[in-house]
């Protein structure tokens, strides 16, 4: 399987890498959609796919790591 960068260039993708086999469908409005492609074209970004995948799944990260699981309440805590 082949996978294009940003250089347009066909590199080989790594046969132990999964295969993305399942679709997630997000709609938006005429205006956020316009946000996005803005924000796409400012940074040069070509692959909006990576770009959101990433960006999720960074999020989702972030916060999990923020969200870790505690002995007590916040409100016990700040006492």
């Amino acid at each position: 399987m082949y996978m294009r960068n940003s250089h347009k260039k066909r590199t080989k993708v790594a046969p132990d890498e999964p295969k993305r086999a399942q679709r997630m469908v997000c709609l938006m409005s005429e205006e956020e959609m316009r946000i996005v492609d803005r924000y796409l074209r400012k940074y040069r970004i070509t692959n909006k796919s990576r770009w959101l995948r990433e960006t999720v799944l960074m999020f989702i990260y972030k916060n999990m790591e923020e969200d870790y699981p505690t002995l007590f309440g916040e409100h016990d805590m700040r006492r």
